[in-house]
């Protein structure tokens, strides 16, 4: 009963500072959903009716455009992040050279606490129209006005976030992968690439599914890379909750698209983790 009380009392701080800067907030988002929005005033009346009219605005085809968007580049981009990565991690935690190993894990770390601002703008000057890339664009005639070259220009953006976030995520899972098992397989006869995606990644399966969803959850939140790289023509959710709440200050709609989102996103989360639970 002791070792209960003393851990209750070190939950108390945490559960206190969880519910005031968390839960308290989404509460109140979650009542402004409902108010109906006053033009004119900021946010919502305080005697405002409440309504279901915030919600079933985002049935409309421009809304489901700007979700579809989002889920869709976010998961373009979570799997190639998964692609890039692997591989990195691989390396690193197969290497016999600790110093290797070291010098690679504090680089992944320290891309991780590079600006924003300073990876979605040196992409910009990049691939922009005075960028180093240009030439190269004009030679296959791309146009970088196109919205289909925004959208990879978003997506490559975002990788600038995930791919460390999902190698060093990986890195731990493929060291409890046993090495002999694969060299096993390999004495047996089996070629390397076979045994490696045989053996290696369906072992692993379980780190890359959590993986894949740190980095879905990353992407799907985005707003700086969108905003800046979309060039307003690719924007996500997070963008238009931006300007709901800033430049229409329309609170309600900010707030609906909010809880919407977040809602969406965890049954995804849920879903694919069912999937995975059932097939490993």
């Amino acid at each position: 009963m002791k070792l209960s009380r003393n851990a209750f009392l070190l939950l108390v701080p945490a559960v206190a500072v969880f519910a005031g800067l968390l839960v308290l907030p989404l509460a109140g988002i979650l009542g402004e959903s409902f108010r109906l929005f006053v033009p004119g005033r900021v946010g919502s009346a305080a005697d405002a009716p409440y309504t279901l009219a915030n919600y079933l605005e985002l049935l409309q085809p421009t809304y489901v455009g700007y979700f579809f968007t989002t889920f869709r580049l976010g998961a373009i981009a979570a799997i190639v992040a998964l692609l890039i990565g692997f591989p990195i991690a691989y390396y690193v935690a197969r290497t016999r050279s600790r110093r290797i190993r070291n010098v690679a894990i504090a680089l992944l770390i320290t891309l991780m606490f590079l600006s924003a601002l300073v990876r979605v703008y040196s992409l910009e000057l990049t691939f922009g129209p005075i960028g180093a890339m240009m030439p190269v664009m004009r030679f296959f005639e791309v146009s970088t006005n196109s919205r289909a070259y925004i959208q990879w220009l978003v997506v490559a953006g975002l990788l600038h976030f995930i791919v460390p976030m999902a190698a060093l995520t990986l890195i731990g899972t493929i060291q409890n992968v046993n090495p002999r098992l694969v060299e096993a397989a390999q004495a047996l006869g089996a070629l390397r690439w076979k045994a490696h995606l045989t053996i290696t990644v369906p072992l692993s399966a379980r780190g890359i599914l959590s993986a894949f969803l740190i980095c879905y959850t990353l992407c799907i939140s985005a707003f700086v890379v969108p905003m800046v790289l979309g060039k307003g023509k690719v924007l996500f959710v997070s963008n238009l909750i931006y300007r709901r709440f800033s430049e229409v200050a329309n609170y309600p709609s900010g707030s609906a698209i909010s809880i919407t989102l977040l809602v969406v996103s965890l049954v995804i989360v849920y879903v694919v983790s069912r999937v995975a639970a059932q097939r490993w």
